[in-house]
Protein backbone atom coordinates (compact mmCIF):
# COMPACT_ATOMS: atom_id res chain seq x y z
CA UNK A 1 0.00 0.00 0.00
CA UNK A 2 1.28 3.47 -0.91
CA UNK A 3 1.37 5.64 2.23
CA UNK A 4 1.32 8.92 0.30
CA UNK A 5 -2.17 10.39 -0.02
CA UNK A 6 -3.54 11.60 -3.36
CA UNK A 7 -2.85 15.18 -4.34
CA UNK A 8 -5.75 17.49 -5.38
CA UNK A 9 -4.75 17.37 -9.05
CA UNK A 10 -4.63 13.56 -8.91
CA UNK A 11 -8.16 13.51 -7.49
CA UNK A 12 -9.17 15.84 -10.32
CA UNK A 13 -7.72 13.38 -12.85
CA UNK A 14 -9.85 10.60 -11.38
CA UNK A 15 -12.96 12.80 -11.32
CA UNK A 16 -12.42 13.73 -14.98
CA UNK A 17 -12.26 10.03 -15.86
CA UNK A 18 -8.82 10.31 -17.45
CA UNK A 19 -7.10 7.18 -18.68
CA UNK A 20 -3.44 6.56 -19.06
CA UNK A 21 -0.33 4.98 -17.62
CA UNK A 22 -0.38 6.87 -14.30
CA UNK A 23 -4.09 6.55 -13.55
CA UNK A 24 -4.12 2.84 -12.58
CA UNK A 25 -1.93 3.31 -9.45
CA UNK A 26 -4.13 6.24 -8.39
CA UNK A 27 -7.27 4.09 -8.70
CA UNK A 28 -5.59 1.29 -6.74
CA UNK A 29 -4.64 3.70 -3.96
CA UNK A 30 -8.20 5.08 -3.92
CA UNK A 31 -9.58 1.56 -3.37
CA UNK A 32 -7.23 0.98 -0.43
CA UNK A 33 -7.15 4.41 1.32
CA UNK A 34 -10.26 5.45 3.20
CA UNK A 35 -9.10 9.08 3.67
CA UNK A 36 -8.46 9.57 -0.06
CA UNK A 37 -11.76 7.88 -0.90
CA UNK A 38 -13.57 10.34 1.41
CA UNK A 39 -11.79 13.29 -0.26
CA UNK A 40 -12.69 11.87 -3.68
CA UNK A 41 -16.38 11.48 -2.72
CA UNK A 42 -16.46 15.02 -1.30
CA UNK A 43 -15.03 16.43 -4.53
CA UNK A 44 -17.41 14.31 -6.62
CA UNK A 45 -20.40 15.76 -4.76
CA UNK A 46 -19.13 19.29 -5.39
CA UNK A 47 -18.72 18.54 -9.11
CA UNK A 48 -22.20 17.06 -9.34
CA UNK A 49 -23.70 20.04 -7.51
CA UNK A 50 -21.95 22.40 -9.92
CA UNK A 51 -23.21 20.46 -12.92
CA UNK A 52 -26.81 20.74 -11.69
CA UNK A 53 -26.65 24.52 -11.30
CA UNK A 54 -28.63 26.44 -13.94
CA UNK A 55 -26.50 27.71 -16.80
CA UNK A 56 -26.58 31.51 -16.82
CA UNK A 57 -25.56 33.61 -19.80
CA UNK A 58 -24.56 37.28 -19.36
CA UNK A 59 -26.46 39.93 -21.27
CA UNK A 60 -25.07 40.99 -24.66
CA UNK A 61 -24.05 44.39 -23.19
CA UNK A 62 -22.05 42.83 -20.34
CA UNK A 63 -18.70 42.76 -22.15
CA UNK A 64 -19.14 46.34 -23.35
CA UNK A 65 -19.95 47.59 -19.84
CA UNK A 66 -16.93 45.80 -18.38
CA UNK A 67 -14.56 47.07 -21.07
CA UNK A 68 -15.88 50.62 -20.65
CA UNK A 69 -14.57 50.54 -17.06
CA UNK A 70 -11.15 49.12 -17.99
CA UNK A 71 -8.43 51.75 -18.17
CA UNK A 72 -6.32 51.04 -21.26
CA UNK A 73 -3.08 52.92 -21.78
CA UNK A 74 -3.04 54.54 -25.18
CA UNK A 75 0.14 56.29 -26.42
CA UNK A 76 -0.29 59.97 -27.26
CA UNK A 77 0.58 59.51 -30.94
CA UNK A 78 -2.09 56.80 -31.34
CA UNK A 79 -4.70 59.00 -29.65
CA UNK A 80 -3.69 61.96 -31.87
CA UNK A 81 -3.87 59.83 -35.02
CA UNK A 82 -7.27 58.40 -34.06
CA UNK A 83 -8.69 61.84 -33.33
CA UNK A 84 -7.41 63.21 -36.66
CA UNK A 85 -8.76 60.20 -38.55
CA UNK A 86 -12.12 60.53 -36.74
CA UNK A 87 -12.26 64.21 -37.69
CA UNK A 88 -11.18 63.72 -41.33
CA UNK A 89 -13.12 60.51 -42.15
CA UNK A 90 -16.60 62.15 -42.28
CA UNK A 91 -15.19 64.88 -44.55
CA UNK A 92 -13.52 62.45 -46.95
CA UNK A 93 -15.47 61.76 -50.16
CA UNK A 94 -16.79 58.24 -50.66
CA UNK A 95 -16.32 57.90 -54.41
CA UNK A 96 -12.95 56.82 -55.80
CA UNK A 97 -12.75 59.42 -58.65
CA UNK A 98 -13.31 62.31 -56.25
CA UNK A 99 -10.63 60.94 -53.91
CA UNK A 100 -8.18 60.70 -56.79
CA UNK A 101 -8.99 64.25 -57.91
CA UNK A 102 -8.50 65.60 -54.37
CA UNK A 103 -5.25 63.64 -54.02
CA UNK A 104 -3.97 65.07 -57.31
CA UNK A 105 -4.96 68.58 -56.18
CA UNK A 106 -3.16 68.10 -52.85
CA UNK A 107 -0.01 66.85 -54.60
CA UNK A 108 -0.15 69.79 -57.02
CA UNK A 109 -0.57 72.25 -54.15
CA UNK A 110 2.33 70.69 -52.27
CA UNK A 111 4.50 70.95 -55.38
CA UNK A 112 3.49 74.56 -55.92
CA UNK A 113 4.29 75.44 -52.29
CA UNK A 114 7.65 73.67 -52.59
CA UNK A 115 8.55 75.63 -55.73
CA UNK A 116 7.41 78.88 -54.08
CA UNK A 117 9.51 78.11 -50.99
CA UNK A 118 12.59 77.41 -53.12
CA UNK A 119 12.04 80.65 -55.06
CA UNK A 120 11.63 82.65 -51.83
CA UNK A 121 14.81 81.16 -50.41
CA UNK A 122 16.73 81.87 -53.63
CA UNK A 123 15.45 85.46 -53.66
CA UNK A 124 15.86 86.18 -49.94
CA UNK A 125 16.38 89.92 -50.43
CA UNK A 126 13.08 90.29 -52.31
CA UNK A 127 11.36 88.11 -49.71
CA UNK A 128 12.64 90.25 -46.83
CA UNK A 129 11.63 93.45 -48.64
CA UNK A 130 8.13 92.11 -49.29
CA UNK A 131 7.78 90.88 -45.69
CA UNK A 132 8.83 94.29 -44.35
CA UNK A 133 6.39 96.00 -46.71
CA UNK A 134 3.54 93.75 -45.53
CA UNK A 135 4.47 94.31 -41.87
CA UNK A 136 4.62 98.09 -42.27
CA UNK A 137 1.29 98.16 -44.13
CA UNK A 138 -0.34 95.94 -41.52
CA UNK A 139 0.96 98.03 -38.61
CA UNK A 140 -0.17 101.25 -40.32
CA UNK A 141 -3.63 99.82 -41.02
CA UNK A 142 -3.93 98.51 -37.46
CA UNK A 143 -2.84 101.87 -36.02
CA UNK A 144 -5.34 103.73 -38.21
CA UNK A 145 -8.25 101.48 -37.31
CA UNK A 146 -7.09 101.46 -33.68
CA UNK A 147 -7.12 105.27 -33.58
CA UNK A 148 -10.61 105.26 -35.08
CA UNK A 149 -11.84 102.69 -32.55
CA UNK A 150 -10.22 104.56 -29.63
CA UNK A 151 -11.78 107.84 -30.79
CA UNK A 152 -15.20 106.20 -31.28
CA UNK A 153 -15.21 104.47 -27.90
CA UNK A 154 -13.19 106.80 -25.66
CA UNK A 155 -13.58 110.18 -27.39
CA UNK A 156 -11.37 112.63 -29.30
CA UNK A 157 -9.30 113.56 -26.21
CA UNK A 158 -8.11 109.95 -25.75
CA UNK A 159 -7.28 109.70 -29.46
CA UNK A 160 -5.26 112.97 -29.29
CA UNK A 161 -3.47 111.79 -26.13
CA UNK A 162 -2.31 108.66 -27.96
CA UNK A 163 -1.46 110.47 -31.21
CA UNK A 164 2.03 109.74 -32.43
CA UNK A 165 2.42 106.69 -30.19
CA UNK A 166 1.71 103.82 -32.60
CA UNK A 167 2.43 101.10 -30.08
CA UNK A 168 0.00 102.55 -27.54
CA UNK A 169 -2.70 102.86 -30.20
CA UNK A 170 -2.19 99.25 -31.31
CA UNK A 171 -2.23 97.94 -27.72
CA UNK A 172 -5.33 99.98 -26.90
CA UNK A 173 -7.17 98.85 -30.03
CA UNK A 174 -6.26 95.18 -29.47
CA UNK A 175 -7.43 95.47 -25.85
CA UNK A 176 -10.71 97.01 -26.99
CA UNK A 177 -11.18 94.29 -29.63
CA UNK A 178 -10.64 91.64 -26.93
CA UNK A 179 -13.17 93.31 -24.62
CA UNK A 180 -15.74 93.55 -27.44
CA UNK A 181 -15.13 89.92 -28.42
CA UNK A 182 -15.53 88.69 -24.81
CA UNK A 183 -18.69 90.77 -24.38
CA UNK A 184 -20.14 89.30 -27.58
CA UNK A 185 -19.20 85.77 -26.49
CA UNK A 186 -20.87 86.23 -23.09
CA UNK A 187 -23.96 87.70 -24.75
CA UNK A 188 -24.23 84.72 -27.12
CA UNK A 189 -23.74 82.29 -24.25
CA UNK A 190 -26.43 84.02 -22.17
CA UNK A 191 -28.82 83.90 -25.14
CA UNK A 192 -28.13 80.17 -25.64
CA UNK A 193 -28.68 79.43 -21.93
CA UNK A 194 -31.96 81.36 -21.84
CA UNK A 195 -33.17 79.59 -25.00
CA UNK A 196 -32.30 76.21 -23.42
CA UNK A 197 -34.22 77.09 -20.27
CA UNK A 198 -37.30 77.98 -22.31
CA UNK A 199 -37.20 74.68 -24.20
Amino acid sequence: MNHRHLLPDEIDQLLDGETGFGVAPLQAHLRECEQCRAAFEEQREVVEALEHLPHLAPSPEFAGRVMAQVQIYEPWHVAARDSVVGWVRPLAPRSQPVRLALGAAAVSLAGLLSVASIWLIAHADATLFFAELVRTTFVRALATTGATVVQALLGRSASQALAGNTTAIIVASISLYIVVFLAAAFALRAAAVSRRRRA
